[in-house]
């Protein structure tokens, strides 16, 4: 684990290590945390992304997907920006915040599968064989997921491309169109083509570039055709959703309704009866009349979340896959990395900051500027 300081006039203590939380009880560390947020008052905001387990997602200052706290890290006057989320959110919170502020993720540990699949060793090749078929600076804007390290961030922002998010991923395709004619959409194949799908273009205009086959896996005629070359990618969790498992759920409950996240399979969207990001889903489902019964494609912590609090107005809230699945690194953060994090803070150590290179900072942020404004 990564550990620095802040000012040496300010340090009460050697850093508290870690193995000191362990073994602590749930009650005390809960205790704890709250003890050292309000010891920190104001210095301190602690942003929450939706997938958090409850234990620590009760803490948080700010709760939303990446789209809103993003806008929180850009808007936030905090020294300290502690990240529930995982390891790409934290850097989008340092590029957007101000140099004197901190981001912070408290298990260095919590990354992303998803982003994982996208590298800028792959994405660099991509660019290189792409180029011996077309101009790739002149015919193809790169739109990356926000779900994507910062490298990948720096080098759309090199190559004329922008960063989207689940909610503004269509809107963003359409700004990537009016620069050029076709898009590399990575990582994430499957919001990239029920984006596509929702805007009109054809399944076989949206080819999936597998970067770890020769051309994609494609041929001439295909890169030249497509308008939209998809990622092979995905959210091991969205993966797991089955067009059965809507099947089952309408024959037990035909006045049900489905509701899904676009990063699940298009067999799922294409079925659904909405389909949207983590805060349309909340949205949707908080505003639908008493006694409806929904069925839910999206991370397990989200969706028991909403169903505790749709129970007193007579919804009836059910987790899409037969199979429990949440998102396991967004799970590394738990109440002792939280607490350990914190009360570090209090005495004046920074425990895993996470600080983005300038030059990749400020290419990076060329592109969630775009999205930004774009959205």
């Amino acid at each position: 684990m990564q550990t620095a300081t802040i000012k040496a006039e300010s340090i009460k203590s050697e850093p508290i290590r870690f193995e000191r939380f362990m073994a602590a009880r749930d009650a005390e560390l809960q205790e704890r945390i709250l003890a050292a947020k309000a010891r920190l008052g104001k210095r301190l905001v602690i942003l929450g992304h939706h997938y958090q387990q409850e234990s620590v997602y009760r803490h948080a200052d700010y709760t939303g997907d990446s789209l809103k706290l993003s806008r929180y890290a850009g808007e936030t006057d905090a020294e300290f920006i502690v990240f529930l989320g995982v390891h790409f959110m934290a850097e989008v919170a340092d590029i957007l915040s101000r140099p004197d502020q901190i981001a912070i993720l408290p298990d260095l540990a919590a990354g992303c599968s998803m982003a994982d699949m996208a590298n800028l060793a792959k994405v660099e090749r991509s660019r290189r064989e792409l180029s011996k078929v077309l101009d790739f600076d002149a015919t193809i804007t790169p739109v990356t997921y926000i779900n994507s390290a910062a490298d990948l961030k720096a080098f759309c922002g090199e190559h004329g491309g922008i960063v989207c998010t689940s909610t503004n991923a269509p809107k963003i395709i359409e700004w990537a169109f009016a620069q050029r004619e076709k898009v590399l959409f990575f990582p994430d194949q499957n919001l990239g083509r029920w984006s596509g799908y929702k805007m009109g273009i054809p399944l076989e205009q949206m080819p999936v570039w597998n970067p770890d086959q020769p051309m994609g896996g494609l041929t001439e005629e295909q890169i030249r055709n497509a308008k939209i070359l998809l990622w092979k990618g995905h959210c091991a969790v969205h993966q797991m959703f089955r067009e059965q498992n809507i099947t089952r759920f309408r024959a037990e409950h035909p006045d049900g309704l489905v509701i899904s996240h676009p990063e699940s399979p298009f067999e799922v969207c294409l079925n659904s009866d909405y389909v949207g990001s983590t805060e349309y889903i909340l949205k949707t489902v908080s505003e639908a009349p008493s006694g409806t019964k929904w069925l839910v494609g999206t991370e397990l912590n989200l969706v028991n979340r909403l169903a505790e609090k749709m129970k007193p107005e007579g919804k009836l809230v059910q987790f899409m896959s037969h199979v429990i699945c949440e998102c396991s690194t967004m799970a590394r953060i738990d109440p002792q990395h939280l607490a350990w994090t914190l009360e570090n803070l209090v005495e004046g150590n920074i425990v895993n900051q996470i600080k983005v290179p300038d030059a990749e900072a400020r290419l990076a942020k060329l592109t969630l500027d775009r999205m930004l404004e774009a959205s």
